[in-house]
């Protein structure tokens, strides 16, 4: 058996969840733009540029989750996938999870956004794992603060072993593993499959990729 990761923002979607997710809400005038668009754009970059501080960014991320009921919030996230998230899947995007899929791979979503955004969109693409950050909840609502290590940069790693460890295994279980992602920030984990890949990437990973010798993909279209 063979063991097969996607990355999720701007990797198999052709955009970030996270962040349309924020605007989203911004549009539904859930959250004051005037005040949320800026910081929502703030965070995207800081991403990007490497210098993004995940703790600032989950309170930032999970607050609007702690003030709806989860009956609003799976309301409007069932709109979301429809309008935002759907048009962001291309079909080599699910070709080539179905391809890992049909050679009986073991396969997981990585991502650092939040289980509650993420978790639909992984069955959307019919990926049974997802290793996300998790926002907490208590009494069937959400707190406003993440459980345990988000799932970022060095905490993919942690909380991919600590999954696979659930499962009786571990990364030397497999004859093969792939990761795949967009992101400079995925690079330590990139760095410790046998198959990594970079889709879509950014400047330094597809420098890093590039130095390496890494195969670079695309899944947009």
């Amino acid at each position: 058996m063979n063991l097969a990761l996607f990355d999720l923002d701007n990797t198999l979607l052709s955009g970030d969840s996270d962040f349309e997710w924020a605007q989203f809400l911004i549009g539904k005038g859930v959250l004051d733009r005037e005040v949320h668009e800026a910081r929502n754009l703030e965070f995207f970059e800081q991403y990007k540029a490497g210098t993004l501080d995940i703790h600032a960014f989950l309170d930032f991320q999970l607050a609007p989750l702690a003030r709806h009921t989860r009956a609003e919030l799976d309301a409007w996230h069932r709109e979301f996938m429809m309008t935002r998230i759907r048009p962001l899947i291309s079909d080599a995007a699910r070709k080539l999870v179905a391809k890992h899929a049909a050679s009986g791979d073991l396969l997981a979503i990585v991502t650092a956004t939040n289980s509650f955004v993420t978790a639909p969109i992984a069955r959307e693409f019919g990926i049974p794992h997802l290793i996300a950050t998790i926002p907490a909840q208590e009494g069937g609502r959400f707190t406003g603060r993440p459980r345990g290590m988000p799932s970022f940069r060095e905490g993919k790693i942690v909380r991919v072993e600590a999954w696979l460890e659930s499962l009786g295994l571990w990364l030397g279980s497999f004859g093969q593993s792939w990761f795949y992602s967009d992101s400079h920030n995925d690079l330590p984990l990139l760095e410790i499959v046998s198959n990594p890949v970079a889709v879509d990437a950014d400047t330094t990973l597809a420098q890093a990729a590039a130095q390496r010798g890494w195969p670079q993909i695309s899944l947009r279209g």
